[in-house]
């Protein structure tokens, strides 16, 4: 076995002069390529001209997501990753403090022991940019959650499994994020096996599972570090949450939602497509009538690098990511805000959302993204439509206006 690849999300390097995130170099958050490789959710990227780069508050009132900063309080979110970092602690109370956020409760637990932090290391080092980012942005979502943050031995998809299992076994939270993803085609067929039944018995126990659909548009990194055509695992799992990327425009002094893309730039493009080993969903049945394989991604999130960054705190320094992980983190974060709405567990989010989208007034749950598409470099991808698409799924959030439906529903 090799190595997840993180689902791209590109990483900050020094803070700005002036305004935060102005004019920061971004990191590559890609591992270097071994033997099946999940790649974190980081996009490689060049010097991004910053502003715009979009704040959580910015975010919040463009999701309209409540303004309680006791939200999601009961609820723990459970962020699995790879290797260990030591900037996290810090990482998370420098963001928390910039950006007006309480005080997160953070619990980091090594199941398997720990790999001592080698700072000469890529891998490692996108690893800790990625646990910074998916950390912060939970938080930023749900901020009365308490988070746990699982870390495997490495990044290798043993390693991985393994610490999701362990938190599944013990129960550890209410809603898994999982912000790293490789080919189908990488594992085999007793490891998609193995890790299906963890799924399910997470499922089972109420836990809501949310992953990335990767930044690399219609394609995923094959074993060998390679692009292939194909969408990529955790998120095809049909008992998962796939989330993609947008390109968000918004009013830069209320935060007001003004328009939305799909993401394709600099940086990557929003995974996304159809499984060749998950059949269709019954949940997917009415709007893939013409598709056998599982659909993805599910939703989306704001994820591009040109014309809106998202701001993080990586190794100490303030400044924007692009990619699929903070989406990914935020909508961990929405399905504690969910559970804590419903006032208990909801378990599979595919099941609720997809009801979402029928009935009166339903189209205020989501942004329906109808254009853009994620072709990127020789994989001519998909094209962004009215309704689910393989691009952006059902769309971004409208938090208030989803969760006062699963108040009713849930």
């Amino acid at each position: 076995m090799g190595f997840w690849r993180f689902s791209q999300s590109r990483v900050v390097a020094r803070l700005a002069i002036g305004a935060l995130g102005c004019g920061a170099l971004l990191l590559s958050g890609q591992a270097p390529v071994s033997a099946h490789a999940m790649t974190p959710s980081a996009a490689a990227a060049p010097f991004n001209p910053c502003p715009p780069c979009y704040t959580p508050a910015q975010l919040r009132a463009a999701y309209n997501v409540p303004s309680d900063m006791n939200a999601g309080a009961g609820q723990t979110i459970v962020i699995i990753a790879g290797f260990q970092s030591p900037f996290v602690p810090g990482d998370l109370a420098m963001f928390d403090t910039a950006f007006g956020l309480p005080a997160a409760s953070l619990d980091t637990i090594t199941p398997d022991g720990t790999t001592p932090f080698d700072i000469t290391s890529s891998t490692q080092r996108a690893w800790a940019s990625e646990e910074s980012i998916d950390v912060e942005w939970a938080h930023a979502l749900a901020p009365g959650a308490r988070l746990k943050l699982v870390e495997g031995v490495t990044g290798d998809d043993a390693a991985i499994l393994s610490a999701t299992k362990f938190a599944i076994q013990n129960n550890l939270g209410d809603v898994i994020s999982m912000s790293f993803s490789e080919a189908e085609s990488c594992p085999t067929a007793a490891f998609l096996a193995d890790e299906h039944a963890a799924f399910a018995q997470a499922v089972a126990q109420g836990m809501t599972l949310v992953a990335s659909s990767g930044d690399m548009g219609a394609a995923q990194h094959s074993c060998n570090g390679a692009l292939v055509s194909g969408v990529g695992t955790p998120a095809s799992d049909p008992l998962v949450t796939s989330v993609g990327g947008t390109h968000l425009t918004l009013d830069p002094t209320t935060g007001a939602y003004v328009s939305e893309v799909s993401w394709s730039d600099l940086a990557g493009a929003s995974g996304g497509g159809f499984s060749s080993i998950y059949g269709r969903p019954t949940y997917q049945a009415p709007l893939l009538k013409h598709r056998e394989g599982r659909g993805l991604p599910d939703v989306a999130w704001s994820s591009a690098l040109v014309g809106g960054a998202t701001l993080v705190a990586v190794h100490g320094r303030i400044g924007p990511t692009a990619g699929t992980s903070s989406g990914t983190a935020a909508w961990a974060g929405i399905a504690a805000l969910a559970n804590w709405t419903a006032g208990h567990r909801l378990g599979e989010l595919n099941r609720i959302l997809y009801r979402a989208i029928k009935g009166e007034a339903a189209e205020g749950r989501f942004h329906d993204i109808t254009g853009g598409g994620n072709g990127l470099g020789p994989f001519t991808g998909f094209e962004a439509s009215r309704g689910w698409d393989p691009v952006t799924g059902l769309g971004t959030p409208d938090v208030g206006n989803l969760l006062a439906w699963v108040a009713k529903t849930g």
